[in-house]
């Protein structure tokens, strides 16, 4: 083997699959719950009753997914509610029965046991005038139909996450490094990333490569993300996602003061 491509390989080996194989035995270590059914997926209290809060509201969340798949990734989901709604709603992909769910769980429920973190919430006029797009977005879904459904490397949850966010980029955000799935789409891909703040080029999620302001550096190798975020010194690593400084996104969204 030449010595060129050894140190390819050796990099790779390093960059990917050391953290991800550190990740599983980090895992492992936990108490989790062994199936759906031993799961606690009850509310974690951080929304108001819909009734309670008259502004309209955007929200997205991620939880870290259940059994081996917890290993490599987190689930994501969207939430939202008009002016003045009496109800929330909550949309997710899953990977049994029909694919796209409405109302499967509490806005803010936990996910295979695992308290939910909030990477969006928008209120007020900037949430009313976000939620049409966004639910022109669900409607628009292409995968939501018995059969859709693919774990890796998508179409899965993150991949309609992603597709939501990217019907609204001026959130300029996007989902983290490990929501594998994320990046798939059925075609290659080369433009914009889905902050709108870089560039990207991708060969159906399998493998890739960003540069952005919001995005900071990723490399994407069958799925597994590694790099860097420039805006909050961290490294992006398979399995953990961020390690470094607060990126600043919410832990808890509770209801604002009256």
């Amino acid at each position: 083997m030449r010595p060129a491509v050894r140190k390819v390989l050796i990099g790779t080996l390093i960059l990917f699959l050391l953290p991800l194989a550190v990740h599983a035995a980090l895992y492992a270590g936990k108490d989790r719950p062994a199936s759906f059914r031993d799961a606690d997926w009850s509310s974690v209290g951080m929304l108001p009753p819909a009734d309670a809060d008259r502004d309209a509201r955007f929200l997205v969340f991620t939880g870290r997914t259940g059994r081996w798949k917890g290993i490599f990734a987190v689930h994501s989901w969207v939430v939202f509610k008009p002016e003045n709604a009496t109800s929330w709603s909550r949309y997710d992909v899953v990977g049994w029965g029909q694919p796209l769910r409405a109302n499967g769980w509490a806005p803010d429920g936990r996910w295979f046991g695992d308290a939910p973190r909030v990477l969006v919430d928008v209120r007020g006029p900037a949430a009313t005038a976000l939620i049409p797009k966004i639910k022109a977005a669900i409607a628009a879904y292409g995968y939501g139909h018995f059969g859709d459904y693919r774990i890796w490397p998508g179409p899965n949850s993150n991949t309609f996450t992603a597709t939501v966010l990217r019907a609204v980029p001026e959130l300029e955000t996007t989902l983290p490094s490990n929501a594998v799935g994320k990046d798939f789409r059925a075609y290659p891909y080369v433009g914009l990333t889905d902050s709108g703040t870089g560039i990207e080029a991708s060969l159906w999620g399998l493998l890739g490569v960003k540069v952005g302001w919001v995005e900071g550096v990723e490399v994407n190798v069958l799925g597994l993300v590694a790099g860097l975020d420039l805006r909050h010194p961290a490294v992006k690593l398979p399995g953990f996602g961020r390690v470094g400084v607060d990126d600043g996104t919410a832990v808890a969204a509770p209801a604002r003061a009256k």
